[in-house]
């Protein structure tokens, strides 16, 4: 109240000015009105890391179903693997609890833009349209979509052309990126659809599935789990660039301070130690 006041004796005061500095008194008054319109809103509207904080909690989506990055314990039917790690990290340097939300692929966004979590780890991909709907961190590794195939078969499959004739079976997951990369560049080929992301690579190995295109962090995990059975095909020359990242509601307090605390996990080596426990 006391500042309205202020600006308006401020713009009201005098009534006969030199025109330069009438001008001047004008863009001031303009200025003034503008900070007061604003200011008070700006005020009343918390950051959503002012919430998380507030809360004592982080709400973290994951699907749980992506070897190395998030999966389900089954016997403690809890949350496990490197994007598990990373966000009780990011939980510990907020200074509050982790609350994991399941969710899965194909409802992925529909729960982000639901708001049922602050932010979505366990092995994102950034996409633009993702980057529509929220804010991405800092990225955390390099991706692409790379062939993973029976040791026997891995020759077969060095190319997309290879891949794409008829009677070969590809495999894919559905709802995410892997889907989408299959059907965009798989034409004669058989897709085949597959709803269990843990246990699709068993899949390929049993026979019942000749290739699967998935990223390729994926596949070298994926090759230490089934040695000599299933071999990641020129993981280090993917199809495609990728990379992966924390997809976050939009706030940019909440992603500046995600980024700093990537930035300090790269430099003080406690990013390569959680990685290094999943993926080397």
């Amino acid at each position: 109240m006391l500042r309205g006041i202020v600006v308006r004796a401020f713009c009201v005061g005098s009534i006969w000015l030199p025109e330069k500095a009438l001008m001047i008194r004008v863009l001031s008054c303009l200025a003034a009105l503008f900070f007061l319109a604003v200011s008070p809103t700006q005020a009343q509207q918390p950051s959503r890391l002012d919430e998380i904080m507030k809360r004592g909690s982080l709400r973290v989506g994951m699907t749980g179903d992506y070897l190395p990055f998030t999966y389900i314990d089954k016997e403690t039917k809890k949350f496990r693997g490197f994007d598990v790690d990373m966000a009780e990290a990011l939980g510990k340097a907020l200074g509050v609890r982790v609350e994991y939300v399941q969710t899965a692929w194909p409802q992925l966004t529909k729960d982000f833009e639901a708001d049922n979590f602050d932010i979505a780890m366990g092995g994102v991909s950034i996409t633009l349209d993702r980057q529509k709907k929220g804010m991405f961190s800092s990225p955390i590794m390099r991706e692409g979509k790379t062939p993973i195939a029976r040791c026997a078969d891995k020759d077969k499959f060095q190319s997309i052309a290879d891949i794409d004739k008829s009677g070969t079976r590809v495999i894919t997951n559905t709802g995410g990126t892997n889907e989408r990369f299959a059907r965009a560049n798989v034409k004669n080929a058989e897709i085949k659809i597959y709803n269990d992301n843990v246990t699709i690579f068993d899949e390929i190995a049993k026979g019942n599935a000749d290739v699967m295109i998935t990223d390729a962090s994926e596949t070298r995990y994926q090759q230490r789990l089934h040695p000599g059975v299933l071999c990641a095909v020129h993981p280090d020359k993917p199809f495609d660039f990728a990379e992966k990242a924390y997809w976050l509601q939009r706030d940019a307090a909440l992603k500046a301070f995600v980024d700093q605390w990537l930035h300090i996990a790269f430099e003080d080596g406690s990013f390569k130690k959680i990685y290094a426990a999943w993926f080397e």
